[in-house]
């Protein structure tokens, strides 16, 4: 017999689908350049520093969520946490939108900055793929009024939620100054 509530059985198959269609979907229109196949697009050359400013407010919505939730105020909890859903969408969508329609831009830092660079970009691409199923069963145990599978969760997507926000802005200003 399961402990699943109704309300968790009827969100796991869309859990288990969007955390495995999100990633492909990013990858496939990531090497999707409509310029290069020929359609008279503008490069969206403005994006990178307004989606890299919605990860800075996602990673603040966090910080306020979890202050909000620490003194109780659960009503403000959940609005800055549905929030923080809502920026990282927009991020995503201005993400994919700046890469077909623009060329990738390369990183020209050298020596050691080059191996920070890295690192902190492989890590934010990793977590960032991995915090989708996270932050989606995170959601759902909370509607469930699951909370205390909520909670324990929580412990695990908070900091990786964050930490790829936090790292998104600083892949940003670590690249900004090779955008041509």
């Amino acid at each position: 017999m399961s402990n699943l509530s109704a309300v968790e059985k009827k969100y796991n198959k869309w859990i288990v689908i969007l955390s495995i269609v999100i990633p492909l979907v990013v990858a496939v229109l990531f090497g999707v350049n409509l310029r290069r196949l020929g359609f008279d697009v503008e490069p969206l050359t403005f994006l990178p520093p307004i989606y890299a400013s919605m990860n800075g407010l996602t990673a603040l919505v966090l910080i306020a969520a979890l202050w909000a939730v620490k003194n109780k105020n659960i009503a403000l909890h959940e609005k800055l946490m549905k929030t923080a859903i809502v920026c990282s969408v927009m991020f995503l969508l201005m993400y994919i939108a700046y890469h077909m329609t623009s060329d990738s831009t390369k990183f020209g830092g050298e020596g050691m900055i080059r191996y920070v660079y890295y690192f902190i970009l492989i890590t934010h691409i990793i977590l960032s793929i991995a915090v989708i199923p996270f932050v989606l069963i995170t959601y759902v145990k909370a509607l469930a009024k699951r909370f205390d599978k909520h909670r324990k969760i929580a412990k695990v997507t908070f900091p990786i939620w964050l930490y790829v926000a936090i790292t998104g802005v600083v892949v940003y200003f670590m690249i900004s100054p090779y955008y041509v």
